[in-house]
């Protein structure tokens, strides 16, 4: 691991989306069975409670893997579209949960401005390298409606990111998370600790709302 204020190249911006993105294509199908029967019900409520207005909401999931959390949604009635940069998750979502799946680079979003009513990004942001963050959460917050909500869950660490295995990851403690998350125009809503019910230092992921302003 490396402290978070290196600077990296666009080549070193590029090894490290194709590298991360090619380990979760070589095991899309592993990951699949390790991670489908996971429970993020607190997660998708915490998103679906702080949004405003009359559902059916609009949902952005970023970093949709093979589609789980998307069937969850329509479940409850919501209309997701899914994002993922693996080629094999995006279809794995597209047949599992019949639903709109685009494959996007978060490092190269087009994203639709104010389209979404929330936006689900459980497990992914921390994939984004600290230097390219502030301009991504920006594009998040253009995507999201006036008064729109952001969900975010990762795991956190000591403000360090640098390669685990062959994957790029960005682990921030909840300061550092927070001052990037208002410097891009959202305001906090609540925050926890996931696990539930366990010691802190038994709670990886830190999980927090946000509402666009």
């Amino acid at each position: 691991m490396q402290n978070s204020d290196k600077k990296l190249s666009s080549q070193e911006l590029t090894h490290i989306t194709d590298v991360t993105l090619d380990h979760y294509n070589q095991r899309a199908a592993a990951f699949w069975e390790g991670t489908r029967s996971h429970d993020v019900s607190q997660n998708i409520h915490s998103l679906l409670k702080h949004i405003e207005g009359a559902a059916p909401f609009s949902i952005l999931d970023l970093g949709c893997g093979p589609g789980r959390d998307l069937k969850t949604f329509i479940a409850l009635g919501h209309q997701p579209v899914g994002l993922d940069g693996s080629a094999e998750f995006v279809q794995m979502a597209r047949d599992y949960a019949n639903c709109e799946v685009w494959q996007q680079d978060f490092l190269k979003l087009d994203l639709p401005e104010q389209r979404f009513d929330g936006v689900f990004a459980n497990a992914s942001l921390f994939h984004v390298p600290s230097q390219e963050l502030p301009r991504v959460l920006k594009q998040l917050h253009a995507s999201l409606k006036n008064g729109g909500v952001l969900f975010t869950s990762n795991p956190r660490g000591e403000n360090q990111e640098g390669w685990s295995g062959d994957r790029y990851g960005a682990y921030f403690e909840l300061p550092a998370w927070r001052q990037f998350m208002t410097d891009a125009g959202f305001a906090e809503l609540e925050h926890y600790y996931r696990p539930p019910g366990l010691p802190r230092e038994q709670q990886p992921w830190l999980a927090s709302i946000w509402r666009k302003i």
